[in-house]
């Protein structure tokens, strides 16, 4: 048991007025720093709680005016400024920081690095490289790393892109890595280099073994280099890394099959495929190849059975399709018509839709060409999503 002694009780009214005097010490003191705060810079702050930003710019610029000293309200004003598209003014305000010759080094820091963010707002890609490549030895050396690499994807310096983004600690491994060498892969494919195609593709499974960009331009090289076994092999190693790509290898799998002479062969994989990972791209490469193989019969049917287990307006406009094939004459006309209804919405519905901004686009993209983003786009069209229970 803790004694007590009663003297200690006369420490608590010397605590208490100790705490009441700082108190009271750090009142006037913000008290006499908001008293030496112009009167524009409060108005400013109302404009901004209220959704006013050209008021508050205004108010700020100001302040500015009144009382130059105010270092944090010249990086809220180039901050507004730049935010606002204004980029001119955000360059200048920054640049007067910069030059200031009072100023503190880690505050010159945050004015270059902030200049940096106005000339690559500004689209001035080679001046804000030269500042982020000065900052890449200073305490905002992650920061400028990640907008260096920002630099270089708008450049499309895939290189360049694959130094810095190893530099940067969630980066060592990343898919993004893997992306970067199919895009030099690619464009060594359009030169003819395919030795040089080959190693970066090698270098991406690498860096990330679940790569499915990487297998099927393998598979395309290996194809053109009249291998298409060893094509098939490297398209089938997607369905490990990621079976829902199936779809964007379906046609190159019929091509390689077609040229081996092994067309039933092809037709059961691909069939497999269908019922396993359903497609709308998948059903129209196996309906093609059914329709040659065993007839317009067999190729409805198959469509019909598919309908049914996954309902889709693009998968009912190939019904249709199909139905004209069997349809007797008579009946064309009417067939033609609703197929034509049908597909003025299948149109606007056929779209690949980017999981990480929601931006929709016809064609399929590696990278989002809006939002940036790697990979962010499924092979599937947005219908096949809105659509299926």
């Amino acid at each position: 048991m803790i004694e007590f002694e009663y003297w200690q009780l006369l420490c608590f009214p010397l605590f208490f007025g100790f705490g009441w005097a700082a108190a009271r010490i750090d009142i006037r003191h913000l008290v006499k720093e908001s008293r030496t705060l112009p009167r524009s810079y409060f108005q400013g702050l109302n404009f901004l709680l209220n959704e006013q930003p050209d008021r508050a710019i205004e108010a700020f610029v100001e302040a500015v005016k009144i009382d130059p000293q105010t270092i944090e309200l010249h990086f809220a004003l180039g901050s507004l400024f730049r935010r606002r598209g204004e980029t001119e003014r955000a360059i200048r305000m920054h640049q007067n920081l910069i030059e200031r010759e009072d100023l503190k080094q880690d505050l010159k820091l945050q004015a270059l690095a902030e200049l940096g963010q106005d000339y690559l707002k500004a689209g001035l890609l080679d001046r804000a490289e030269q500042i982020f490549d000065k900052l890449r030895d200073s305490s905002l050396a992650e920061e400028a790393k990640r907008n260096l690499l920002e630099i270089y994807q708008l450049e499309k310096d895939w290189g360049k892109a694959i130094t810095i983004a190893s530099e940067l600690p969630d980066y060592a491994s990343h898919k993004e890595i893997a992306e970067y060498h199919c895009e030099l892969a690619a464009a060594e494919l359009i030169r003819s280099r395919r030795d040089l195609a080959v190693s970066h593709l090698q270098t991406a499974l690498e860096r990330n073994r679940k790569c499915v960009r990487a297998s099927l331009l393998q598979g395309d090289i290996l194809l053109q280099q009249d291998q298409p076994l060893a094509a098939i092999e490297s398209w089938q190693r997607i369905e490990q890394q990621d079976p829902t790509y199936l779809a964007l290898v379906a046609q190159r799998l019929l091509d390689a099959f077609r040229k081996l002479d092994r067309r039933e062969r092809g037709l059961q994989l691909l069939r497999g495929y269908l019922e396993h990972y359903p497609s709308l791209d998948l059903l129209d490469v196996v309906f093609q190849l059914v329709l040659e193989s065993d007839g317009p019969d067999a190729a409805y049917k198959l469509v019909r059975d598919e309908l049914k287990r996954n309902p889709t307006l693009l998968g009912f406009d190939k019904l249709l399709e199909a139905r004209l094939l069997i349809a007797p004459p008579e009946s064309r006309p009417d067939l033609d018509l609703a197929k034509g209804i049908v597909q003025g919405y299948t149109r606007r519905l056929a779209r690949y839709r980017c999981d990480n901004c929601g931006f929709k686009a016809r064609q399929f993209y590696w990278r989002c060409p809006a939002c940036g983003g790697w990979e962010t786009y499924s092979p599937k069209r947005t219908e096949e999503f809105d659509l299926t229970p």
